[in-house]
């Protein structure tokens, strides 16, 4: 049971529905107890013999509650006996009928109102768990993403989340009604026959241990199942994100063979996981007969001996019957508490990694940017591999600062620290003379802005894109960046304007044009910092030049640290930083490095003869 009660945990929010979900599954037994009840006075008075009612009516016991003689049982027999006796059996019987109707009619509706309860607790946790995963997704910092998949992350969201709804479901159902009616049907089976009853308590234990070995291995199974199928969903991820290469390097087989070894390799796990979860219901099942059987056996020889009447013995194996459906119910909640544990394991993989960037206890809050940004010392590596090594730099408000060098020489990294995309191993990071570590996330981010090498859009309009992270953004600011961008003029041509619906990653727009909405974006937002990360580095002349006008409007006044590959585009920076393997091995401005002669003017010759 301590599945079922880890499942439990997660309704904490929802205690209101719980307890009224339990009241009315303890009302739906009754009624459905009180219907097979009514099996005992109909066989014992209704379909009687005279005889049996003559022998009823001619010992009238007395209500008196304060007697230990006094039976309830025989009292009803009596008054059901007198009543037949007075209007005749007919009319009872149509009376019995109806009441019988009516109970069934109540247990139903207490069952769907449970039901109804119900579907606010299932839907809600799962509600909870995905808003849970997706505010952790955001804070979790970006060295997370390094070592996951998205596609498996995904797949954690969804397919798991999935299970861990229906284990949810099937798992309340068996904490809140079957519990109920098991123990409710079985202290009514001791009170009408505790010698029967004996068996069941050799039947509980028998069945709980053969359901929880297949439990056990039903939760290796769903493990290793909800990997592969996060695999799977990698894959695919992968595939959509690179058809073209797929296509140009005619992989096609290829990419088709890998996925369906994916494929195979889950199909072969979920088949064995459903063969082990399907055994459960069977096995119960046949326990629950060959109990029923063995009661018939030894219950038909106490009701050939008169030791219980046959009216009692009917009932008893009806009620009996009863007990099957809800053990069958548990061993089948217990079978997909196990799948949904298993897929909760996954999603707390999530949910419990450490998000290493976060607030400090007390954050300041620093609405201005007044004076300068310093890297002091500052070391950074990524596991042990050292990415950047004891740099000190100094970017003066309202300068330029370009970082250029080869690939892999750190210069994304040392602009990534920044924002804290990343947090520095060694040294300090000072903004204003401030540690950024001691700035709220919030006050730091606003005085920056981003424009990346590849632009990122989202699946949605053109003015959204540009007055992404901001509220109550009017068309005529949304325009006016547009124009600084210019943005403005090709975006009028689209049919539909900046209502116009860019699509999955801007694929609808050229390179050029997704960069230069990217840009408008970051115009948007007026930072006081600018962080450009070689934005001009993937666009064709034209759109070359078009952006970097924009660029350049975009930097007035502000202070810039600019990753460049075209060193064109930053000669007139103020400072030029020249990395090599994580460190700084020039700096100066374009005239100087060039005087230097070392390795920036190496540079400069190579990008000349391209």
């Amino acid at each position: 049971m301590k599945e079922f009660f880890k499942i439990l945990t997660l309704v904490k929010g929802y205690r209101f529905y719980a307890i009224v979900n339990v009241l009315l599954n303890i009302l739906a037994t009754f009624f459905s107890l009180f219907s097979l009840m009514m099996l005992i006075p109909v066989t014992e008075v209704l379909f009687s013999q005279g005889g049996r009612l003559k022998e009823i009516l001619e010992n009238p016991p007395v209500l008196d509650f304060s007697s230990l003689d006094f039976s309830m049982k025989d009292y009803l027999f009596y008054k059901l006996a007198e009543q037949v006796d007075l209007v005749g059996q007919e009319q009872v019987l149509l009376f019995v009928c109806v009441f019988l109707v009516i109970a069934i009619l109540l247990k139903n509706l207490a069952t769907y109102f449970a039901l109804y309860y119900i579907a606010v607790i299932r839907n809600g946790v799962v509600r909870d768990f995905r808003n849970t995963i997706y505010d952790k997704i955001v804070e979790l910092p970006l060295a997370y993403y390094s070592d996951e998949k998205k596609g498996d992350i995904i797949s954690r969201m969804t397919n798991d989340l999935k299970e861990v709804e229906w284990s949810v479901l099937r798992s309340l159902e068996a904490v809140f009604r079957d519990p109920i009616n098991i123990v409710v049907f079985f202290i009514t089976l001791v009170w009408m026959s505790p010698s029967l009853t004996l068996f069941l308590i050799f039947f509980f234990p028998l069945s709980g241990f053969l359901i929880g070995l297949i439990g056990k291995s039903l939760r290796r199974s769903a493990s290793k199942g909800q990997e592969k199928l996060g695999g799977l969903v990698a894959h695919l991820e992968e595939t959509l994100g690179g058809l073209r290469i797929i296509k140009a390097f005619n992989a096609k087989e290829a990419s088709k063979e890998k996925f369906r070894n994916f494929n195979e390799d889950y199909n072969n796990v979920m088949i064995k996981m459903y063969r082990k979860g399907d055994l459960a219901s069977p096995v119960s099942e046949f326990l629950g007969i060959a109990l029923i059987a063995t009661v018939l056996l030894y219950g038909g020889r106490l009701v050939f001996d008169g030791e219980i009447r046959s009216s009692m013995f009917i009932t008893y194996i009806g009620l009996l019957s009863q007990l099957i459906s809800p053990f069958k119910s548990i061993t089948s909640a217990y079978s997909n508490a196990q799948r949904g544990l298993s897929a909760m394991d996954r999603i707390k993989e999530i949910i419990n990694a450490d998000a290493t960037i976060k607030d400090p206890v007390d954050p300041i809050e620093k609405e201005h940017f007044d004076t300068q940004i310093e890297y002091k010392n500052v070391s950074f590596n990524y596991g042990k591999e050292a990415v950047l090594k004891n740099i000190n730099l100094i970017v003066p408000k309202g300068k330029m600062i370009a970082l250029v060098g080869q690939s892999g020489a750190g210069k994304s990294t040392l602009a990534d620290l920044l924002p804290r995309f990343y947090d520095v191993t060694d040294g300090e990071l000072l903004l204003d003379g401030i540690d950024i570590k001691k700035l709220s996330l919030r006050s730091l981010r606003s005085h920056l802005g981003v424009v990346t090498q590849t632009p990122i859009l989202f699946n949605d309009t053109i003015h959204n894109n540009i007055a992404f992270g901001l509220s109550n953004v009017s068309e005529e600011e949304v325009i006016t960046a547009a124009k600084i961008a210019n943005a403005h003029e090709f975006i009028e041509k689209l049919e539909n304007g900046y209502l116009t619906t860019v699509g999955d990653g801007g694929g609808s727009l050229s390179g050029g044009q997704r960069q230069r909405i990217s840009i408008a974006r970051a115009v948007l937002k007026n930072p006081a910092i600018l962080i450009l990360d070689e934005a001009t580095s993937s666009l064709d002349t034209e759109s070359e030049r078009l952006v970097q006008d924009a660029l350049n409007k975009l930097m007035q006044n502000r202070t810039s640290i600019v990753i460049a590959h075209r060193l064109s585009t930053v000669q007139h920076a103020d400072e030029i930083i020249v990395m090599h393997n994580g460190e700084i091995e020039e700096r100066g401005t374009h005239q100087y490095l060039v005087a230097l002669n070392g390795k920036y003017k190496k540079l400069t010759e190579m990008q000349s003869f391209q």
